[in-house]
């Protein structure tokens, strides 16, 4: 059978969709299971950090939860990653009751031929992981020669956060060899038909089933998805690149964008002139001295819309902005002022709608002496402010984003957003943050 054969044959009978189990905690691993098999998925997958917190318990209790007697067609995928022992991994696996397990496509050929030969004698499918593999496409064709029965096309959640997806490469793959292929990275409704077009046998999906408020209308959309061909609107979920950043920013809160970035990036101690607000944008940065506020004016004539100005005042008094300097702001449609230092005409300034956050509020200006500069690095907040870095603003305060890791840390929060959200939807149901995190069973002992 050919590849073109091999994915013909593929459309024909349809893709089946897989669920990867990305839980540390087996209790939520085991509720959003129940709920995807009630949506209808094909394959559960213990993944590795269920593997990693649970040990091949996790995979004896899906076994248990889901007997073949009940649940015949119902496969279960242990995702090993092994890279060494593969005998003894393997073999364990199978014992558990795993249908399929994984081994890392870097691994020895030695490794490979080991968990084919262990596959063949317990029953269980052999699946490579290609991921982080420099070539994937001439590495597939030596696994797919060395006997595995399913060829893993992965792109990693770290590549994924950098706005990258695994199609190119599950389309190379298709076209080279016939084993079974699976595809996994950032697949959601929206990109599930993209991945069946493009030959994938088995699509693997996690976030957009296992952070769903609702895993079984998450499965249930998938799976029409898979079987159309037809795209299904997914909000969550999505990667984007640094054009499309200000679609998440608008979602996302700063608390989200500072959990992303290891909990940093907060400007501190400046205080907002209005409540409701929230903002992003890319900084021009200005540094002057306190009271004088001719660079901070002559700024405004440097932006462009959608630009927020970051002003290092060395945090004192006198004012260096007022209400002329934030009209003139919002007719060039500057969309916020953040300044290290004082800003008077408050009153004036949130009749107007301005936004705008300070460490200072005083009626006094200074004299227009033109020290300073535009356009160098500053200190707000606390934090060193390049000029293009991004800033974002609401009720719970200030960040700023490095201009170099901007799609980065946007993905990141988008991903904590969506955690938020199935955790959200578990206390509402009964459960409390800390039993369902099982926060005494993680402390430092």
């Amino acid at each position: 059978m050919t590849a073109s054969d091999r994915s013909a044959a593929s459309t024909e009978r349809g893709a089946r969709l897989q669920v990867a189990l990305d839980f540390l905690e087996l209790s939520r691993a085991m509720k959003c299971a129940r709920e995807a098999v009630a949506g209808g998925v094909d394959i559960l997958e213990v993944g590795t950090p269920l593997l990693k917190s649970e040990g091949l318990d996790a995979l004896r209790k899906l076994r248990a939860e889901f007997p073949a007697s009940s649940y015949p067609t119902l496969r279960l995928v242990c995702d090993t990653k092994t890279m060494d022992a593969g005998r003894l991994e393997f073999e364990a696996a199978a014992k558990a009751g795993a249908h399929i397990a994984t081994v890392l496509a870097t691994a020895a050929d030695s490794t490979i031929r080991d968990c084919v030969e262990t596959g063949r004698n317990y029953g269980v499918q052999v699946q490579v992981d290609l991921i982080n593999v420099a070539d994937p496409v001439e590495r597939a064709k030596q696994c797919a020669a060395l006997g595995v029965d399913i060829l893993g096309v992965h792109c990693g959640i770290d590549e994924q956060m950098a706005g990258r997806d695994p199609f190119d490469t599950l389309r190379a793959v298709r076209a080279v060899v016939n084993c079974e292929i699976a595809v996994a990275g950032g697949i959601h409704s929206e990109s599930a038909a993209k991945a069946a077009e493009a030959g994938a046998d088995i699509i693997i999906v996690g976030g957009a089933i296992t952070k769903a408020e609702d895993a079984a209308a998450a499965t249930r959309a998938l799976v029409a998805a898979v079987r159309s061909r037809r795209a299904v609107e997914s909000k969550l979920f999505r990667r984007v690149t640094e054009e499309r950043v200000a679609e998440v920013l608008a979602l996302v809160s700063t608390p989200n964008l500072s959990d992303a970035m290891h909990r940093s990036g907060e400007m501190s101690g400046l205080l907002p002139l209005q409540q409701g607000v929230k903002i992003f944008g890319p900084a021009v940065t200005v540094r002057t001295y306190p009271g004088d506020w001719a660079k901070p004016v002559e700024a405004i004539d440097h932006c462009r819309p959608g630009d927020v100005l970051v002003i290092d005042a060395g945090g004192r008094a006198p004012a260096v902005w007022g209400e002329l300097a934030s009209e003139s702001s919002k007719v060039r449609g500057v969309r916020a002022v953040i300044i290290d230092g004082a800003i008077r005409d408050v009153d004036a300034i949130r009749s107007i709608g301005f936004p705008a956050w300070a460490r200072i509020f005083t009626p006094t200006a200074w004299e227009p002496k033109g020290f300073g500069e535009i356009g160098a690095p500053v200190v707000c907040g606390g934090v060193r402010v390049m000029p293009g870095d991004w800033i974002v603003g609401d009720d719970s305060g200030i960040v700023r984003i490095p201009r170099e890791k901007l799609a980065e840390v946007v993905n990141r929060a988008s991903d904590v957003y969506e955690h938020e959200a199935r955790l959200r939807a578990e206390i509402r149901a009964g459960g409390t943050l800390s039993s369902l995190k099982e926060l005494a069973r993680w402390e430092k002992k």
